[in-house]
C-alpha cells in the first residue's frame, strides 16, 4: 500500500531538515550504485530518535526497511514506496576499558577495527576488511579471514518494532553462518559491545595490513558490487563452484560474474536490478545443474516495498 502523505509529513515534523529526505536515490546508499528513490529516508542520530520512529510507524501498521552502509544491498530501479531507516548517522566508537569496545551501529566495520588497534585491542582484525557496518555485521555474523562477528561479541542494544529497547546477550541472537535470529524480526541493532584481547598496536596493526592487501589482491574492488554473491553452500565453496562451472565473466546486460573473483557480481557500468537479479538465478540455475547445488544469496535484495 503506498505511504500516505500524512504519514510522509509527520516523519518530516519527526526528524531535523536533511535526516528525512524524500524520493531519496537508494543508488547513492547502495555499494551496487543501483537503486531508484525511496519515498521517505530517515537518519536517526541516535536511540532515542530512532525508537521515536520506530513507535510511529508501528502505530501506522507501517514496517521500515532498515539499511546501513548498502553494501549488502540491491534495490529496484523503480525504486521504494517505502520508509527507510538509515543507521549511518549511529556511528560511535569507543574502547570502554577491560577489552570491551562499543561501537554503534553505524560505524563501519574497518572503523571499528581500527579503533581496537589504536586502542592495542586484538580480535577485531578480520573486520577491517569487511565493508559493511557494524549493525549490519552483527544482522548477518559477517565474517572474513577466519573470524565472525560472534566469536567477540557480548551484547547488542536493540530496538524492538515499537521502539521498546533491550540490550540482549550475544548468545540469544541465534549467530550463525551469515544469519541470526534478528533476520526477518523488524528488530533494529542500535549499537553492539566486543570483548577483544589486549594486544600490541603494531602486530594488531600488521595483521590487518595483511589481510587488506589480501583483499586487494583477489577482489575486484575496482567496481560495484555487493562483496560475496551467495553464501557457502554446505561441502564447498560458491566461488569455486561458480569458476568450475565456467561461468567467470558471464554478463547479463552490464552485471557480470567478475574474472578476478567469481564469488563476486560487479557493476560493470549502468547494470540494472533486472540485470543483477536475472545474473544470479542464471548462476544458480547453472551451478545447480552442474554440482546439484543450490546456492542461496547471500545479498539482501528487496522488492519495490522493501
Amino acid at each position: 500500500m503506498p505511504l500516505s502523505e500524512s504519514l510522509v509529513r509527520e516523519l518530516r515534523r519527526a526528524l531535523p531538515e536533511g535526516r528525512m529526505l524524500e524520493n531519496e536515490p537508494m543508488s547513492a546508499h547502495s555499494s551496487f550504485r543501483i537503486g531508484g528513490p525511496a519515498r521517505a529516508f530517515c537518519l536517526p542520530e541516535d536511540e532515542a530518535e530512532a525508537a521515536r520512529l520506530l513507535a510511529l510507524l508501528h502505530g501506522e501498521g507501517v514496517r521500515p526497511v532498515i539499511v546501513g552502509s548498502g553494501t549488502n544491498l540491491l534495490v529496484p530501479d523503480e525504486g521504494l514506496d517505502a520508509v527507510v531507516l538509515c543507521t549511518a548517522a549511529l556511528g560511535s566508537v569507543s574502547a570502554e576499558g577491560d577489552g570491551a569496545l562499543s561501537a554503534g551501529s553505524g560505524c563501519p566495520m574497518a572503523r571499528a577495527a581500527s579503533a581496537a588497534q589504536r586502542a592495542a585491542l586484538s580480535g577485531l582484525e578480520f573486520a577491517h576488511g569487511i565493508p559493511g557496518s557494524v549493525g549490519g555485521g552483527v544482522f548477518m555474523n559477517a565474517g572474513a579471514y577466519g573470524g565472525e562477528i560472534k566469536d567477540v561479541l557480548v551484547s547488542a542494544r536493540v530496538l524492538a518494532p515499537d521502539g521498546t529497547a533491550e540490550t540482549v546477550k550475544a548468545e540469544e541472537l541465534g549467530l550463525e553462518y551469515r544469519r541470526s535470529a534478528l533476520e526477518g524480526s523488524g528488530r533494529l541493532v542500535v549499537s553492539a559491545t566486543f570483548r577483544l584481547e589486549p594486544g600490541d598496536g603494531e602486530e594488531i596493526s600488521a595483521r590487518m595490513r595483511a589481510f587488506a592487501e589480501r583483499r586487494r589482491a583477489s577482489q575486484p574492488l575496482d567496481l560495484p558490487s555487493a562483496g560475496s554473491t551467495f553464501k557457502r553452500p554446505e561441502g564447498g565453496y560458491a566461488a569455486a563452484m561458480i569458476d568450475q562451472a565456467g561461468l567467470k565473466g558471464l554478463s547479463v546486460g552490464a552485471a557480470k560474474v567478475s574474472e578476478k573473483h567469481a564469488g563476486f557480481i560487479v557493476n560493470a557500468g549502468g547494470a540494472t536490478y533486472a540485470d543483477v537479479t536475472a545474473l544470479i538465478d542464471e548462476v544458480r540455475r547453472r551451478v545447480f545443474e552442474r554440482f546439484g547445488v543450490t546456492l542461496e544469496p547471500e545479498v539482501r535484495i528487496l522488492g519495490p516495498e522493501g
